[in-house]
């Protein structure tokens, strides 16, 4: 059933869009105008994780955030293949139909790798990069209450049935409590009400490639490979220290990565570092676009601001 958005109220005010993927709805929120801003969120968020930063970068861009299939308004077919291939192919048909160009990406957990999987295979169309709490690159790690909904039938009733992923999130990804209200909550859970809509939820968990034998390693191993194309271009990091899953070791990951890329820790914040730290990363994402608009990039990793709200 479609998913109805009007309790959110001013939380969420955006006219929804859709392309059609081979019979799947995708929804995408399409605001303002001028140079694309393209949101690719992870798992078990939705654009509603950016709704903050949507609001307040509408003005001077057009912000392009859309929902993967399995997510938030998007159709959730049952028997889909949720592969990171798939997720790939689904953003470069919408990109393809927006006509986009002179991208700025950004990412946050799942996003990342998608994101970055786009982004290789289109090089001439990125202009740079926001990266949140993430990875575009293979690893191991991989928390215990992960690993845990990864199981066979265990899993299903973990994540499907009690919704032990999406509802758990709410309160281990952001660290200020305060921040989520009723509302808030109501929010990121609404796409995810019942055992039907959490179908992507547990496949992206299934889906996460830690060894060879996984479905998506050769994907994430061929994104990483080709990432040092992007090495020179504009980046800006915002990293939640406060992390349990993408901690300060994917941090140091993507600085040796990508060497002149801007970083600022938010040591306060988790996760969900958007939902923590929205009116401190919002202004610093408009200086960071401002400035590498301009030619210059914002700092570089020396200057490693570690910022806490006080």
């Amino acid at each position: 059933m479609p998913v109805d958005t009007a309790e959110l109220g001013d939380l969420y005010p955006f006219e929804p869009h859709y392309i059609d993927l081979d019979g799947h709805r995708m929804h995408y929120v399409d605001e303002g105008a001028g140079p694309p801003i393209v949101m690719l969120h992870g798992n078990p968020t939705w654009s509603f994780y950016y709704r903050d930063l949507i609001k307040g970068l509408r003005d001077r861009c057009r912000v392009i955030a859309p929902d993967h299939i399995g997510c938030g308004l998007s159709d959730k077919p049952q028997d889909y293949a949720y592969t990171l291939a798939n997720h790939i192919d689904n953003v470069e048909r919408l990109i393809d139909h927006l006509g986009l160009s002179d991208v700025t990406l950004v990412v946050h957990d799942w996003g990342g790798a998608i994101g970055f999987g786009w982004a290789v295979r289109h090089p001439e169309l990125v202009k740079r990069f926001v990266v949140f709490n993430t990875a575009a690159f293979t690893g191991e790690r991989c928390p215990w209450r992960i690993r845990v909904c990864r199981w066979p039938v265990l899993g299903d009733l973990l994540v499907r049935g009690l919704n032990g992923f999406a509802g758990a999130a709410v309160y281990m990804a952001c660290k200020h409590r305060e921040r989520m209200t009723r509302e808030v909550k109501r929010g990121y859970l609404l796409p995810y009400a019942n055992w039907a809509d959490r179908v992507a939820n547990l496949e992206f968990v299934r889906d996460i490639p830690l060894s060879e034998s996984e479905r998506s390693y050769g994907t994430l191993r061929d994104i990483e490979a080709k990432l040092p194309v992007f090495r020179d271009r504009p980046m800006a990091i915002f990293w939640g220290a406060k992390d349990f899953c993408f901690n300060d070791r994917f941090l140091s990951r993507w600085q040796e990565l990508f060497p002149n890329a801007s970083v600022e820790r938010f040591a306060d914040a988790g996760h969900y570092v958007v939902e923590d730290a929205h009116e401190r990363v919002l202004p610093a994402v408009r200086e960071f676009l401002a400035s590498s608009s301009a030619g210059a990039a914002r700092a570089q990793p020396e200057r490693l601001t570690d910022s806490s709200r006080g």
